[in-house]
């Protein structure tokens, strides 16, 4: 939406959910909204605008997503059946490890189930034709589905109408840099790479090259993976933007156009009229903002870790082992920042503890709520201690919207995070999608730093 647009959101806290107004201070102010609104019928607010080169970033269940499902639930409900992916979702990224993985065998015919969390909105090949692909920080390549793929959704590329789209032969550099490639072991093919994705989905692909557009910018050769054959229940339906740390990232490829800096704000779920934004490069990143340093894992290049030292309820210092936090590339422990995960998901120990702490601060009987096991009364909600998460040179205070999710009755009120599952053997901690909304996160790898500044993103 237009900057005017956006300053009466934050003025006066109009929401898709309800509408709290200062009279008379805002008064003038909604009527001139409802005339901007009635006499601007060009004004399209999922569109991402031509002045800019910001890209939207749309909840993948908003109005501005073509993913809208057939039943609409409540927010909360829509929120449990994303979060009950997550336990794949860190399945699949404690494999990302072994650079040669190779996927599960490609079962075709199964259709592809549209669960994501947020698409942006760009344009492959010449002419450019548009597609909604899923915003992923922990994985490298970007993928797409194409015409006459198997189990894909409706919507494909057409390699066919590019006149700029070429193929890659398992000669090219590129080649070598997808995870789960695969070459014969003499002589020239084309470069085919499997890959699981989810945990319980896998995928096959050609890699090409052809022209992407995000917004103003054109970025040409731009390598990306066409896909053949899909299974499992999590490839996102119109492909995948990788914006990994890995050399075949949007980011690596981009090279100097972007100088190795993005960011995006993530509306939140709720917010079903609106989009975020992804910013690309250095200019337009908030001036003012708060960094910790960024991790390199050689063993999970594709990763961004951070330094999280410790975590506070209220007042009180969790105590929390250091061996638990610590950074290991060996082993892949430590913390990541994750575009890809619906909740926070700790390592047992450091879950069970923190959930303690928050416990002993409200009143009431605790009960549970799909995968969150920390609920009470929500007329206890004003006594719910603040979560604190403590990296490097960073302190971050998680507002309320962040750290706590209701019932869709609204009785309910429960911490919004949990513990990583019993059946991954996982060392990660995540911090999810849930816990960034309404920040400017900035990813900064050329200078090896990671942003976080307040921000309305709706």
């Amino acid at each position: 939406m237009h900057t005017q647009q956006q300053s009466y959101l934050v003025r006066c806290s109009f929401s898709s959910e309800s509408i709290a107004m200062d009279f008379p201070h805002c008064a003038a102010t909604f009527f001139l909204f409802a005339l901007l609104f009635s006499t601007t019928k060009a004004v399209d607010p999922c569109a991402t605008q031509s002045d800019t080169s910001d890209l939207s970033v749309i909840p993948i269940y908003s109005k501005c997503s073509p993913f809208v499902p057939p039943k609409q639930e409540s927010w909360v409900n829509t929120v449990i059946t994303m979060a009950s992916k997550d336990p794949e979702r860190l399945k699949y990224l404690s494999t990302l490890a072994d650079q040669k993985t190779t996927a599960v065998p490609i079962a075709p015919g199964q259709q592809v189930l549209k669960i994501a969390n947020y698409v942006v909105r760009v344009k492959l090949g010449t002419p450019g034709q548009q597609m909604f692909m899923v915003l992923d920080t922990s994985n490298d390549a970007a993928w797409v589905p194409c015409s006459g793929c198997t189990g894909c959704s409706s919507t494909t590329f057409l390699p066919n109408a590019s006149t700029t789209l070429g193929s890659l032969d398992c000669s090219g550099a590129q080649c070598s840099q997808v995870r789960g490639f695969s070459c014969p072991a003499t002589g020239s093919s084309a470069c085919l790479f499997n890959q699981s994705y989810g945990g319980d989905s896998s995928l096959t692909a050609t890699l090409v090259q052809d022209a992407i557009t995000l917004a103003n910018d054109v970025i040409p050769g731009f390598t990306f993976g066409c896909i053949n054959a899909v299974s499992g229940g999590s490839i996102p339906p119109q492909g995948l933007l990788g914006l990994g740390r890995g050399p075949i990232s949007l980011i690596s490829q981009a090279g100097a156009m972007y100088s190795g800096v993005f960011s995006y704000c993530l509306p939140s779920f709720k917010s079903y009229y609106f989009s975020g934004s992804l910013k690309l490069g250095p200019v337009g990143q908030p001036k003012s903002i708060r960094t910790t340093p960024l991790l390199r894992n050689p063993h999970r290049p594709s990763l961004y870790y951070v330094n999280l030292t410790g975590v506070s309820v209220g007042r009180i210092k969790v105590p929390i082992p250091s061996e638990q936090l610590v950074f290991d590339p060996n082993t892949g422990a430590g913390t990541i920042i994750d575009s890809g995960t619906v909740i926070t998901r700790f390592v047992q120990p450091v879950y069970f503890a923190i959930r303690d702490e928050f416990r002993k601060q409200v009143n009431g009987p605790i009960s549970s709520l799909g995968a969150f096991d920390t609920c009470f009364a929500a007329t206890n909600e004003a006594e719910a201690p603040a979560i604190t998460l403590h990296f490097e040179g960073l302190n971050l205070v998680l507002p309320m919207e962040n750290s706590l999710i209701h019932s869709s009755s609204g009785s309910l009120a429960c911490l919004s995070m949990a513990a990583a599952p019993n059946n991954v053997n996982s060392v990660l901690n995540v911090i999810a999608n849930l816990q960034q909304q309404n920040l400017r996160i900035m990813f900064d790898t050329t200078n090896s730093r990671l942003g976080i500044a307040r921000e309305l993103c709706n």
